[in-house]
């Protein structure tokens, strides 16, 4: 994927793997996810975010689909309850779900980024939207996806019964709820804040 006019070869290299890195590690030692009922509350959207904001859509895009492969590898050893499930009925459906929709929320989180930046003369509202529009864009899609496709399986029929969701819009909202808001703040925050450091520190932004 190009790089960006702010990081170039070897650079751009070196940093994306870099970020790779930290995504794959945070996994490994389980330090972006916490259990939480059927779902896992994630911050490991906090490194697709800051990466998509001084890389790039395209690292974004790689980012996004590091944190999705981590994540088809917990639906196929079934690490998730909820992935696992889906991947029994279909592995195809649950690559989609794990792997599509988060390189799909990396590219455009990094989208996003180029747009605000291009308006935002101080160069911090950027930052924080950027690392906003991550867990916001990873839940966005993954739960559209559900709803979308998989909102017929056993698995979700029997979570839309537990929570007495009247429809697919109230079922997202209250499978979600405190996590989502959780995850966003968190992500807003801490990848807002190194990005905008980093970017400083590199003095990307003169």
């Amino acid at each position: 994927m190009k790089s960006t006019n702010r990081f170039s070869g070897t650079r751009y290299l070196c940093f994306t793997a870099m970020f790779v890195a930290v995504e794959i590690v945070m996994w490994l030692l389980h330090l972006g996810q916490v259990p939480v009922g059927a779902l896992n509350m994630s911050f490991l959207t906090v490194p697709v975010a800051i990466g998509a904001a001084l890389l790039g859509p395209g690292a974004g895009a790689i980012l996004g689909m590091t944190f999705g492969l981590t994540s088809f590898y917990d639906a196929f050893s079934g690490a998730s309850v909820l992935t696992g499930f889906f991947f029994a009925t279909s592995p195809v459906h649950t690559f989609l779900l794990c792997v599509g929709t988060r390189t799909l929320m990396g590219l455009c989180t990094g989208l996003i980024f180029r747009a605000v930046r291009r308006i935002d003369r101080k160069r911090i509202l950027c930052y924080y939207l950027a690392a906003l529009s991550a867990p916001l864009l990873n839940t966005v899609f993954f739960m559209g996806y559900i709803v979308t496709f998989l909102y017929d399986t056993e698995m979700v029929r029997s979570l839309v019964e537990k929570t007495g969701a009247a429809n697919p819009f109230m079922f997202v909202i209250l499978l979600v709820g405190i996590q989502g808001l959780v995850e966003a703040v968190t992500c807003t925050v801490i990848g807002g804040t190194v990005a905008k450091g980093v970017a400083k520190a590199l003095r990307l932004d003169r």
